[in-house]
């Protein structure tokens, strides 16, 4: 019987073997299909094209609002400025009436004005075999030429800073969908914060990563999402074929995460942490970027060194050493299934077990 995969992302041993299969027939395509690297770049001259697609699942609240967002923040990881959005939005059949399309339409657009990102195209349909609208973005954005840093240029002996800490968006999604579970053990005050994480600190890392990119010689920057920052380090990892050692004690867990995650036994290293920005940079510039980022008020940490490949992905915890291992599932849809009844293997340390 063929084995089959949970729901999230696809195992990244699948996921680099198919992509490496594409062919490149075009000289002006500089980042192309990638395992680590969500953006496209293309050569348009005297610039640079950036174009990101990404889907909203994991969330039913406001996805047109979340779609901006989290396509708005991959374009800005690649040090681009997001100008241009297009949304395909596919609405469930027997559930859709005029007010859900307009609430989501109005999302996007308010959305795009708050980036001063320009909604210039897509596609809308009810279609059959869904139970909740899917909307897919496509982000286009421009970067300078010689300013375009890359989760693979990392170089041995860089510093690793994440701002903001964890997990924002996954905390705010956890807090909303299941909210009639956690009000017998939370206040409605503590609720009402952790819903509302999504804007405040906020899920946009377009700010940041502009003034990372325009401040000083970023080597790479990544928003981790789905698979959380367990997920997004991996990722930089294979990127850049080296090997990472953080410190666990370094890594800011926002303490409405800490709360549910004991509540809840999840792990917040795979829990969905857009909001986050991991950024590689030369020790010399490390302290100076944080700085940089403390004068307008964006709270960042040094968590880890970039070392050579053979060393792998570690964690320093308590004075031992972890490997860090590719989640099956993010935290999220790990909770969806089961709550729905489905098996799930939880014993197990997301953050430290093989994937297979």
């Amino acid at each position: 019987m063929r084995k089959k995969y949970p729901a999230g992302k696809l195992p990244p041993a699948v996921l680099s073997q198919l992509l490496a299969r594409i062919p490149k027939s075009d000289s002006r395509l500089l980042v192309g299909p990638q395992f680590g690297e969500d953006a496209a770049v293309i050569d348009m001259g005297d610039r640079y094209l950036v174009a990101k697609s990404d889907p909203i699942t994991l969330t039913t609240d406001r996805p047109g609002w979340y779609a901006v967002n989290v396509n708005a923040n991959d374009v800005a990881a690649m040090g681009g400025n997001p100008r241009w959005f297009l949304a395909v939005l596919l609405l469930p059949e027997h559930h859709t009436d005029r007010q859900l399309v307009e609430v989501i339409f109005q999302d996007v657009v308010s959305a795009c004005q708050e980036l001063s990102i320009t909604l210039c195209g897509g596609h809308t349909e009810v279609t059959t075999g869904i139970d909740r609208p899917i909307l897919v973005g496509h982000m286009l954005g421009e970067a300078e030429k010689g300013n375009l840093p890359r989760k693979s240029c990392l170089e041995v002996g860089d510093m690793l800073l994440l701002t903001k800490g964890i997990a924002i968006e996954g905390t705010a999604i956890l807090a909303k969908q299941m909210e009639e579970e956690l009000k017998n053990s939370f206040s409605p005050a503590f609720l009402k914060r952790a819903r509302n994480l999504v804007y405040h600190p906020g899920i946009s890392i377009v700010r940041e990563a502009l003034i990372a990119a325009q401040t000083m010689d970023i080597h790479g920057m990544h928003d981790p999402t789905e698979g959380g920052l367990a997920g997004g380090l991996l990722e930089v990892a294979a990127a850049s074929e080296v090997g990472l050692r953080i410190q666990a004690n370094q890594i800011s867990i926002l303490p409405e995460t800490k709360a549910l995650a004991q509540h809840l036994a999840f792990d917040p290293m795979t829990l969905i942490a857009s909001g986050a920005l991991l950024i590689g940079v030369a020790a010399i510039d490390a302290q100076k970027l944080v700085a940089v980022l403390k004068k307008q008020k964006i709270s960042s940490e040094i968590i880890g060194e970039v070392l050579p490949k053979k060393y792998g992905t570690k964690i320093i915890e308590n004075g031992h050493e972890k490997k860090v291992c590719y989640p099956r599932q993010d935290e999220i849809a790990r909770l969806q299934a089961k709550s729905q009844g489905g098996q799930s293997d939880s014993s197990i340390p997301l953050a430290t077990r093989r994937s297979e």
